[in-house]
């Protein structure tokens, strides 16, 4: 008992990096596409924290092992589609990003329901899901060109 709560408090110590870079880069989809305010603000609330450059870390990120899994989860949310990359995809890709963020969105897919369980703020009603699959398909169609 006393060995595991040593353990414990040792791991509080060793924090993975955090992914903030401070600023937008060039490269971010809101300086390369039209982005209305409103979709904006939902991106920003429900989908940047795990697919942008810049995540805004709760308390509990702070506590290990917990720390680790958000990280993790961060870093596989890049991995599939970075906001603030989104600029230095080819055309092509973007175009399937586009179609990734409207089909997923429309099967429950994201945000992820491990994800809205602990941030309520991003849970969209199906108002805001009809208003982002409705930008990332305007937006497929305007990458065409």
């Amino acid at each position: 008992m006393f060995s595991t709560l040593i353990v414990l408090i040792v791991l509080q110590f060793i924090q993975p990096t955090q992914n903030k870079s401070g600023y937008l880069l060039a490269t971010d989809i809101t300086n390369i596409y039209a982005v209305p305010d409103s979709v904006e603000k939902i991106l920003k609330t429900a989908c940047y924290d795990c697919h942008s450059d810049n995540t805004h870390y709760p308390l509990y990120a702070y506590v290990q092992p917990l720390g680790w899994v958000l990280n993790n989860h961060i870093r596989q949310g890049k991995k599939n589609l970075n906001f603030s990359e989104f600029g230095s995809y080819s055309k092509q890709k973007q175009k399937s990003k586009f179609r990734s963020i409207a089909s997923q969105i429309d099967e429950g897919a994201m945000p992820v329901s491990s994800y809205t369980l602990m941030h309520k703020n991003a849970r969209l009603t199906n108002k805001l899901k009809s208003l982002l699959i409705q930008w990332a398909q305007q937006s497929k169609i305007a990458s065409e060109k």
